[in-house]
C-alpha cells in the first residue's frame, strides 16, 4: 500500500540574472514533477519575471506538462533570438555578436542612438510565445512582476490582472541596452534596481507561508576586480543582489522586534513578515564562475548547462528538504546574507568549467 504523501504548496521568488536565468528554468522544470508539491504567489524580477509568465502560461494551457513545455519553448527561443538579431538591423553594429564588444559599445552610447527603431527582440519572443490573457484569466498562481520607477527609483508590482508583455519588458529593461518602457506615461527601467525579487510583499500577502527563494548572482565573489570589465561587472553584482538585501534585513528587523521573552513570535500587524518560511536554492557556485558578460549571450551551451545544474540542485534540495514544507525554515537568512563572508566552501566553490559535462549528464 502507497505511503499517504501530504499535499504541498509553496511560493516562488524569482531572482533576475539574464541568460543565467537559465539555472532558474531548470529548478521548474525539476519542482513541476513532484506531483505532491504546487505553487501559489510567483515573484519575478527580469529574467525571473520571464520565467514566472512562462510558467503562468504553461499553467494555464495545460497544467504541470504544459508549464514544463512553456518554458523551455521560451528558453530555445531566447537562444535562437539572442542578441544578433538587434545587430543586423544596425550597419555600425553589424557583425559585433561579442557580448563584451556590446557592453562596451552600450556604455558609451545611449540605447536611443544604437537602436534608433527600439526593435527588442524581447518583445517579439514573449507576443509570440506567451499567452497572456490566459495567465490574466486563467493562471492558477498570483503573480508578483517588478519594475523600477525610473522619475523616483520605488519598486512598481504588477500583479496577474496586470500582466501584458509590456510589463515583463519594464521589468527586464536594462536602460543601457533597451530604450525606456512606458506604461500609462510612467517610465520603468529594470526591476533589480528595487525589487529582485520582492520577497516582503510576498510574505505578507500570500496566503501560503511558505516561500522558496530561486537565487541566481553569487553573493560573495573574492576575487579583487581591477579591469575595467570585472569592476563593471562587480558593480552591477552589488547594485542587483541589494535590493534582496534590504528585504532580508527588514525580515530579520521585524523577527527581532517581535521576539517574546522566550522566544516566540507575538500576534500582530507584522506577524506574517516574522513567521513566514523561507527556503533557497542557490545557482552562485555555478555562475561565480560565469563572465558578467556570459548574461547577455544565450549561448546553448551555457543555457543548456545552467539548465542541468538547476535540475540537480533542485533534486539535492528536494531529497533533503521537502518533508520541511509547512513545518520549519530551511535556510538561516541571517547566517546566509549578513555573514556572507563566512560561507562554507561546498556553497561559495564554483564550478570549474571542466566540471560542465558532469552536471549535464547528472540533470
Amino acid at each position: 500500500m502507497p505511503r499517504f504523501r501530504r499535499h504541498l504548496k509553496i511560493n516562488l521568488a524569482l531572482q533576475g540574472g539574464g541568460a543565467h536565468g537559465a539555472f532558474t528554468w531548470g529548478v521548474l522544470d525539476r519542482l513541476l514533477e513532484e506531483e505532491s508539491l504546487s505553487f501559489e504567489w510567483v515573484s519575478g524580477t527580469s529574467a525571473g519575471a520571464v520565467n514566472a509568465v512562462a510558467l503562468a502560461a504553461g499553467l494555464a494551457e495545460g497544467g504541470r506538462e504544459g508549464a514544463r513545455a512553456k518554458l523551455r519553448q521560451v528558453w530555445e527561443a531566447v537562444h535562437k533570438a539572442g542578441v544578433p538579431d538587434l545587430l543586423r538591423l544596425n550597419p555600425f553594429l553589424f557583425g559585433l555578436s561579442n557580448a563584451t564588444t556590446l557592453a562596451q559599445v552600450a556604455s558609451i552610447l545611449s540605447p536611443y542612438d544604437f537602436n534608433p527603431l527600439g526593435f527588442d527582440p524581447l518583445r517579439n519572443l514573449l507576443a509570440e510565445t506567451i499567452d497572456f490573457k490566459a495567465i490574466r484569466e486563467k493562471a492558477p498562481v498570483g503573480l508578483l512582476i517588478a519594475a523600477t520607477e525610473v522619475a523616483t527609483g520605488r519598486p512598481r508590482l504588477f500583479r496577474r490582472e496586470e500582466i501584458t508583455v509590456e510589463s515583463v519588458l519594464a521589468s527586464a529593461c536594462l536602460p543601457t541596452l533597451h530604450r525606456t518602457v512606458e506604461i500609462d506615461g510612467v517610465g520603468y527601467w529594470d526591476g533589480g534596481f528595487s525589487k529582485n525579487p520582492d520577497i516582503v510583499t510576498l510574505a505578507l500577502e500570500s496566503p501560503v507561508r511558505d516561500t522558496l527563494i530561486i537565487e541566481i548572482n553569487p553573493l560573495v565573489r573574492r576575487e579583487l576586480p581591477k579591469g575595467a570589465r570585472e569592476i563593471a561587472g562587480t558593480a552591477n553584482r552589488l547594485t542587483f543582489n541589494a535590493p534582496l538585501l534590504r528585504d532580508v534585513e527588514l525580515i530579520l528587523a521585524v523577527r527581532e522586534a517581535m521576539r517574546g521573552r522566550f522566544g516566540s513570535i507575538r500576534r500582530g500587524r507584522q506577524n506574517p513578515l516574522a513567521a513566514h518560511r523561507f527556503h533557497m536554492i542557490e545557482a552562485g557556485r555555478y555562475t561565480s564562475s560565469l563572465s558578467d558578460d556570459s548574461k547577455l549571450k544565450p549561448d546553448l551551451g551555457l543555457l543548456t548547462y545552467l539548465h542541468s545544474a538547476g535540475r540537480t540542485q533542485t533534486h539535492k534540495w528536494l531529497a533533503q528538504n521537502l518533508k520541511f514544507i509547512g513545518k520549519q525554515e530551511t535556510v538561516d537568512l541571517a547566517q546566509r546574507f549578513q555573514a556572507a563572508g563566512s560561507l562554507t566552501a561546498a556553497e561559495d566553490e564554483p564550478i570549474a568549467s571542466s566540471d560542465t559535462e558532469a552536471v549535464s549528464s547528472r540533470a
